[in-house]
């Protein structure tokens, strides 16, 4: 992800992939990426195939290849879908409840963490190493919006304008904290401690607002 700044209400663009088997002229590709999608919550991306998921929505492999030049562009449109469902999971968390500007970015974190375990193997997907020079358009701007939603609840939290040198370094410790959180959790490392995840997020941001937030902007 990288930094652009928006209102961190802003509702992420949706595209809402068609049902697997509803396939008529002009949707395979969302077809495609909703089989993936699926296919995603039993088996890790590399286990993918672009032939299966073709013959799972009743298409020929040639049919599936004019949308997917190969099984990386496949992986690329569905890190991109991740992102866009990342962002609409973190919009719906945000606007439910307490509006404090604490209160939100502590919803935010907690949200990331369930799309983490509730999405496990697109998770990982959407974070892959994927070449910088290959990476698709599509992909690029679903990530940034993801960032983006980041930086306004950044700004709001730390009351500060979105173009506030201090917002970036802020957005990004939170992001660090929650996805550092997130692989603890799906490697099982706090299985063992039996805590409460949603509390070691509020901590990780009362901490923020404690600690990081005076040192950044005296520094600014």
């Amino acid at each position: 992800m990288t930094n652009q700044a928006v209102s961190p209400l802003a509702e992420p663009p949706v595209e809402k992939p068609a049902p697997a088997g509803a396939y008529h002229h002009g949707n395979l590709r969302a077809a495609l990426i909703d089989a993936g999608l699926q296919a995603l919550q039993s088996r890790p991306a590399h286990e993918l195939s672009l032939r299966d998921l073709a013959r799972q929505v009743g298409v020929s492999a040639n049919a599936a290849y004019r949308h997917f030049a190969d099984k990386e562009a496949l992986l690329m449109a569905l890190a991109a879908e991740g992102f866009r469902r990342f962002s609409q999971a973190q919009v719906d968390a945000v606007v439910h409840g307490d509006n404090s500007p604490r209160a939100m970015f502590q919803r935010s974190g907690q949200a990331y963490v369930r799309f983490a375990r509730a999405h496990t193997a697109l998770f990982q997907l959407m974070f892959a190493r994927f070449p910088a020079e290959g990476r698709s358009a599509e992909l690029i701007d679903a990530s940034e919006a993801a960032f983006s939603g980041l930086m306004g609840l950044a700004a709001s939290h730390a009351q500060l304008p979105p173009d506030h040198p201090a917002v970036r370094l802020r957005a990004l410790a939170a992001w660090s904290f929650v996805h550092g959180l997130s692989h603890l959790v799906l490697d099982g490392q706090l299985d063992k401690f039996g805590e409460d995840i949603d509390t070691l997020v509020d901590i990780l941001i009362d901490q923020m607002g404690a600690a990081a937030l005076p040192a950044m902007t005296a520094s600014a």
